[in-house]
């Protein structure tokens, strides 16, 4: 947690000094963004998939006509997953599904490969809330933690302010024996003022 606070009051410092940087990139400037996809879960006890959503913004700096740098702050929602029983694949004893969620806050950029075209990535710190099964102890239990995400994604800029795109990211997720790390496949569109 005292990690997560720290990272934050750096991010909240970098975007008071925003106003002090050019904006004429593609990509700079604030922007809020949300996505929806498929959240893929492939560990210990867990094996399937779910729907999975976030929501971040942040602020981009331009450091060429063609790329902007920025920090982001969000938060995710990566599904319920059953568990399963190792040796025949059907769903476990504990008829509830594991759930994982939580904040993000991180760096990411926009680099544009022609006017309209970019690709994009981000990483950061994960602060997760999580519950599930573990493969050694069959009793549910509730976690947290401070972990890391990235990411990386293609898009299109329709114009200065909308854009649409696809990821792919990775969501750090382990403690005790419960690994629920989660690779997202998402589309996503973004807004920027």
């Amino acid at each position: 947690m005292k990690k997560t606070l720290i990272a934050l009051g750096l991010m909240a410092a970098g975007m008071a000094a925003a106003p002090a940087f050019a904006q004429d990139a593609n990509g700079a400037g604030w922007f809020v963004n949300g996505s929806a996809g498929r959240a893929q879960v492939n560990k210990g006890n867990y094996d399937g998939h779910d729907v999975a959503y976030d929501v971040n913004g942040g602020y981009r700096w331009a450091v060429s006509p063609w790329a902007s740098l920025g920090v982001e702050a969000g938060y995710n929602d990566l599904g319920n997953i059953h568990a399963k029983r190792i040796f025949d694949g059907g769903n476990a004893i504990d008829s509830r599904k594991s759930s994982l969620h939580g904040w993000t806050a991180g760096v990411n950029g926009h680099f544009n490969i022609d006017p309209h075209w970019y690709v994009s990535g981000r990483a950061g710190l994960y602060g997760w809330k999580g519950d599930g099964v573990s493969h050694d102890d069959i009793t549910r239990h509730n976690f947290d933690k401070t972990s890391w995400y990235a990411g990386a994604g293609v898009g299109y800029d329709f114009n200065r302010n909308w854009s649409l795109g696809v990821n792919y990211d990775h969501y750090d997720a382990k403690k005790d024996g419960l690994n629920l790390s989660t690779n997202v496949a998402s589309v996503s569109a973004e807004y920027r003022f």
